[in-house]
């Protein structure tokens, strides 16, 4: 199985579940490289990872929001040592508080020590961008001078002109932290921004360490 596209880059379609854990403890060896999404729960975290790998169900979707509760681990064509993580959704959950915190707990956990983590992909709804959750993985991120893509998703759902808006102003308010934050607009349903997304997850997962 090619690792590699026509385009010389990740064959993202080749994309397929490894595992799943509850705890950093019970991830897969830290080696390689991967790169994590993260997001609130309804941004569509898990529509973009489908949309990045062309499948219809890698990540589980749900209109209930708050299902992914673990750490899902995907490999790519077939090499164990290229992943792709998905986080588990924050922030709006339907579940008790307790549980809501231990989910954030070992969310920190991962992206605070996991040493193969090359790169962070945050998912915020382009009409509901920087939440109090976004911020504060934003910090964690730049205590470990993690470098992060951020995709305003649902671009769909605003025309182009406020859509744009949204985009300049995160820009904006994220000025200081520029030399590790990048911003684009996605959308699943119109496969707005895939390109450049992939472009960015190879640049991570492709670099010699």
């Amino acid at each position: 199985m090619s690792r590699l596209n026509e385009s010389m880059g990740l064959n993202y379609p080749t994309a397929r579940f490894l595992v799943s854990a509850p705890t950093l403890a019970l991830c897969p060896p830290d080696s390689g490289a991967e790169v994590a999404f993260a997001g609130r729960s309804n941004a569509g975290k898990s529509s973009a990872i489908n949309a990045l790998t062309q499948q219809k169900a890698l990540a589980r979707t749900s209109k209930t929001p708050g299902r992914t509760q673990l750490i899902n681990f995907f490999s790519l064509a077939g090499d164990e040592n290229l992943r792709l993580v998905d986080l588990p959704g924050y922030g709006y959950a339907k579940v008790p508080e307790q549980v809501k915190r231990e989910w954030q707990r070992h969310l920190a956990d991962y992206l605070q020590r996991r040493q193969s983590l090359r790169g962070l992909v945050l998912v915020m709804d382009v009409r509901h961008p920087l939440t109090e959750f976004d911020e504060t993985l934003l910090g964690f991120a730049d205590q470990k001078e993690l470098p992060v893509r951020i995709l305003l998703t649902k671009a769909d759902k605003l025309k182009r002109g406020p859509a744009s808006t949204s985009l300049a102003q995160v820009r904006s308010r994220l000025r200081e932290w520029e030399d590790l934050v990048s911003v684009q607009l996605f959308s699943s349903l119109k496969r707005e921004g895939v390109v450049e997304a992939r472009a960015q997850l190879d640049a991570w997962l492709l670099a010699e360490r």
